[in-house]
């Protein structure tokens, strides 16, 4: 069978153990997303420090999302077969354990290899935090308050991590990877207080019926092609900035507009779907990446982030305050809730592919002598993929139908 078996007959949690749980469950969200922010400012520093090009450093955020990606379709298996529980706690002890030793190694292998495990780790807790709030909080309001709170701490993680980068590596770049740590123990403790034991899933198969659903795997392509298009801007800013002569802390800054309009509006997502529906908050997202880096290419080099950057940086920004719920909500509402245990974990594969992908073929095209052109433009493909995608979208479904009545 395919959906998660829940046992409700385990004794009623108390209100304030399921805020507790829920506070649990948020605080590795903001976690998981404060990993991919805090590496990415780290960079340069990274790279200057150990005599390493843009290229390989680069594979210090590739690995995270190749760690998570890869585990995504094992893990309901690894959580069927040892209990959810069991993986969730474990997950989070070797998450500490990997940055530490990330935190204290000079070998760039064994650096990716950190990253590529955390990213495993997150890929077995993100999955399983929502099987726990669906398990403890009662269908109906409760359920959707405390989803909504789940996903606001994810999307905010992100830019709490960019303005903690420039705080952190202002000594060294290795507390961005020691600092999530003692955070994940922290996590630890709390989580084996108010971790239910009673939760179990079933192992889930991928049916081609699920490969075959076309409003899933275009919103999997819409989504792969956003984070791609999102994280290779961030990847060509952190790059040119090395002609605005910044620091982290202005790095921090420059980059926040890219994931600031996110972090504002997820809390008010599910009442802008409602209104305009799916399809064309898709579609009109797409456009705005599309625009944002197709913007910057056309421009002649400046030296003004004003003029450069910002606006590409803004307008990428948007897409994702527009898109970001609706490609999540047009995936889990593509099949029954029979095959959303096994849907979801392929959409979310497909997110993290965007950046595996985009990742190197940015940081290869940055080495180049032709300036940041190649990549950009390589980033205006998968912003165009994505558009194109988009707009089948909005074409398969008949005007009544894309926005809700």
């Amino acid at each position: 069978m395919s959906e998660p078996l829940v046992d409700r007959t385990a004794p009623a949690r108390t209100e304030r153990g399921r805020s507790l749980l829920l506070v649990v469950l948020s605080g590795n969200m903001v976690l998981d997303a404060i990993e991919v922010s805090v590496v990415l400012v780290a960079l340069p520093l990274i790279g200057a420090d150990l005599g390493l090009t843009l290229w390989s450093v680069q594979w210090l955020m590739s690995g995270f999302a190749l760690g998570f990606a890869a585990m995504l379709m094992s893990g309901p298996v690894i959580s069927a077969r040892w209990g959810l529980r069991r993986v969730y706690l474990a997950a989070m002890l070797v998450f500490a354990a990997a940055s530490v030793i990330g935190g204290l190694s000079d070998s760039l292998a064994l650096l990716i290899a950190s990253r590529v495990v955390k990213g495993a780790c997150a890929a077995l807790t993100a999955p399983a935090g929502l099987t726990l709030i669906t398990a403890t909080f009662p269908d109906g309001p409760r359920q959707r308050r405390a989803l909504s709170v789940y996903s606001l701490f994810g999307a905010a993680g992100f830019t709490v991590g960019l303005l903690l980068a420039g705080v952190l590596v202002a000594d060294s770049w290795r507390w961005t990877f020691l600092f999530p740590a003692p955070v994940a123990l922290v996590l630890l403790v709390c989580g084996l207080r108010v971790i239910p034991d009673s939760v179990r899933q079933a192992p889930r198969r991928l049916t081609a019926a699920i490969l075959r659903n076309g409003p899933l795997m275009r919103a999997t392509l819409g989504a792969a092609t956003l984070n791609g298009t999102f994280i290779g801007l961030l990847l060509i800013t952190l790059w040119t900035s090395g002609a605005f002569g910044w620091r982290p802390w202005q790095i921090s800054l420059a980059l926040l507009p890219a994931c600031l309009p996110l972090a504002l509006s997820v809390g008010f997502a599910g009442r802008v779907v409602e209104r305009f529906g799916t399809p064309r908050l898709i579609a009109t997202g797409a456009l705005s990446a599309f625009a944002g880096v197709t913007f910057l290419l056309l421009r002649p080099e400046t030296t003004s982030y004003a003029t450069g950057p910002l606006p590409a940086l803004l307008l990428v920004g948007i897409a994702l305050q527009l898109a970001f719920a609706a490609l999540n909500m047009q995936a889990a509402q593509s099949v029954g809730p029979a095959l959303r245990g096994t849907a979801m974990p392929v959409y979310q594969a497909g997110v993290q592919i965007g950046s595996v992908v985009m990742l190197p073929v940015v940081g290869a095209l940055l080495t180049a002598p032709d300036g940041y052109r190649p990549a950009l433009l390589a980033v205006s493909l998968a912003g165009a993929l994505g558009l194109g995608a988009a707009v089948g979208g909005l074409r398969a479904y008949p005007p009544e139908e894309r926005t809700p009545r």
